[in-house]
């Protein structure tokens, strides 16, 4: 199974955000015990704009198990597309193309997008599974240790 990551979810981890570092670190292990876990290249942009530098934010995003995997050119325009029908729809200046290019880039090279921000991508993305993690949707038989792997770790 092949699971496209979203910022929101990394950042909880990467940030050990108080409210969300549990359930998404438990969410991003899951899914990594259970295959390949990927993010283009807006999801590693944006994450690494919390790192002091590039080295430090390739290092996190190769502890956390993230694979980069680019955009083709038909995700590119499948984001296009349903971006122009959000605004055709009303949609205001508050979504960014970036959402739009993490939707797509899940719905084609990913089986499922693990985000927090599960509303919009339900309704724009709908052939989609979506998992958030700070709603506890994860495979209930599936048990996480929470634990790090070791003292002073937060991913």
């Amino acid at each position: 199974m092949i699971t496209a990551v979203d910022t929101s979810v990394l950042l909880d981890v990467f940030t050990a955000d108080p409210a969300h570092l549990e359930r998404s670190r438990a969410a991003l292990r899951d899914s990594s015990a259970r295959g390949r876990v990927v993010a283009c290249e807006v999801v590693w942009a944006e994450a690494a704009a919390f790192f002091p530098d590039t080295a430090a934010a390739m290092d996190a995003m190769q502890t956390a198990g993230v694979d980069f995997e680019p955009l083709t050119i038909e995700t590119a325009l499948a984001a296009g597309a349903a971006w122009a029908e959000y605004h055709r729809a009303g949609g205001r200046r508050k979504r960014m193309i970036a959402d739009f290019l993490i939707g797509a880039h899940a719905l084609s090279a990913a089986d499922r997008l693990l985000t927090r921000d599960r509303g919009f991508y339900r309704a724009y993305f709908s052939g989609l599974e979506v998992l958030d993690p700070s709603a506890g949707e994860t495979d209930p038989s599936f048990t996480v240790d929470l634990s790090p792997d070791e003292p002073g770790q937060s991913a």
